[in-house]
């Protein structure tokens, strides 16, 4: 590479994650956020063991865990009938069984520690103000457009700019996201207003006909993260938008009185209409290379989503150490490393949604006797797939 630098479009976790790696591997990095200040919206994201073991890549596995909250155990309650179907424990086989915890981490405070890894290293520089808009390429480097008309010139480009990308726009041309029908209500709310009996150190899952709610404990048991998902046929994409506690309930009149006690526990509700994308192979133009949401958007049901981008950028930064600089090389051989685990984690989040989060009936019941069969060895083998896996290994 020349040494101008590789362009990195999105200042999410994905963004930063890829720019910190590189620049650990003595590569130049300029992070280009569209936003006038680096800041993450949302509240509680969990963190698998694969997600740790990309933090300690990227030297960061001491802060992350410093700030998380090291949940006992994963949760499925029958949100119809009240009680629990099963519950998969977290505690010192689990870890030792994946070499790292299953965690919960507000999404703002892990943001944080990638910004302030980010500031301190000499070979990151954070831009604001900085909306991609599009690249030119040839043989030897990457011409970026900004919104604001300025063209600047690079060794490389990684669209990292999330679901509504503009960097896929240009390599996979595949239109606007899948529009899901599932609408998402978000809450955070201080734990004394959390019900006592429901102040669990677990990730809860409230499974019921086309609806579901998750809640678990943040910032050092400060907060509950609270989220409710229905299925309302929602025609268009919508994000943060406020809306009133009727309009939460209104998918879950046919639930218990328990669910719904939790959900009147919430306030300033924002509701998202949930999206993803089709799979797609072809992440790589030349010089250019999709991550994280801008390569393969999933839905939230295998809470994976920042955990596949921190892969990515573990993987990137591998292969463009591995290559000795050789972008092109490089990224078709992150492209052909990641490309099988993603798809795999895309399209097994559409089915969770289907058969463990909202089936109703017959599906429900034949759910509830094959996961409570299940003994906790029985669910690592399951999982030993996902959470052993990391950007470094192939799919």
């Amino acid at each position: 590479m020349s040494g101008r630098g590789i362009f990195i479009a999105g200042g999410g976790i994905g963004g930063l994650a890829a720019a910190l790696g590189l620049a650990q591997r003595g590569f130049r990095t300029i992070v280009l956020e569209k936003a006038s200040a680096f800041g993450e919206i949302g509240a509680g994201i969990q963190l698998g063991p694969n997600a740790f073991h990309s933090f300690d890549y990227l030297g960061i596995g001491d802060a992350a865990r410093r700030m998380a909250v090291h949940i006992d155990r994963l949760r499925l309650m029958d949100a119809v009938g009240g009680d629990e179907i099963c519950h998969i424990p977290l505690d010192e086989p689990f870890r030792k069984r994946f070499g790292n915890p299953y965690a919960v981490v507000h999404r703002g405070d892990l943001h944080r520690v990638f910004v302030d890894a980010c500031r301190v290293n000499p070979n990151v520089e954070l831009r604001v103000d900085s909306d991609v808009e599009g690249y030119e390429q040839d043989g030897s480097g990457v011409s970026v457009r900004l919104a604001s008309g300025e063209r600047i010139d690079g060794d490389a480009l990684i669209g990292a700019d999330g679901l509504w990308s503009k960097v896929r726009r240009q390599v996979v041309d595949d239109g606007p996201p899948r529009v899901s029908g599932h609408t998402t209500f978000r809450s955070v709310i201080p734990t004394e207003r959390m019900p006592e009996d429901l102040r669990w150190n677990a990730a809860t899952l409230w499974a019921g006909p086309r609806c579901h709610v998750v809640h678990y404990p943040l910032s050092d048991w400060k907060y509950f993260n609270l989220v409710v998902t229905y299925h309302n046929d929602a025609p268009e994409p919508v994000a943060g938008k406020p809306v009133g506690e009727d309009e939460v309930m209104a998918g879950f009149l046919h639930t218990h009185p328990r669910v719904q006690d939790i959900i009147r526990h919430g306030s300033s509700w924002k509701l998202w209409v949930l999206c993803d994308r089709d799979p797609v192979t072809n992440w790589v133009d030349g010089r250019v290379a999709l991550l994280g949401d801008a390569a393969h958007p999933m839905m939230q049901y295998f809470a994976q989503g920042a955990c596949m981008a921190m892969e990515d950028a573990v993987c990137v930064s591998h292969m463009v150490e591995k290559h000795g600089g050789d972008v092109p090389q490089a990224f078709e051989a992150y492209r052909a490393q990641r490309v099988l685990r993603a798809t795999r984690v895309q399209l097994m989040s559409r089915a969770i949604g289907e058969h463990i989060y909202h089936p109703d009936g017959a599906h429900a019941q034949l759910r509830n006797a094959i996961m409570r069969a299940k003994t906790p060895e029985q669910w690592y083998d399951t999982l030993s797939w996902l959470y052993g896996g990391s950007g470094l290994t192939p799919a």
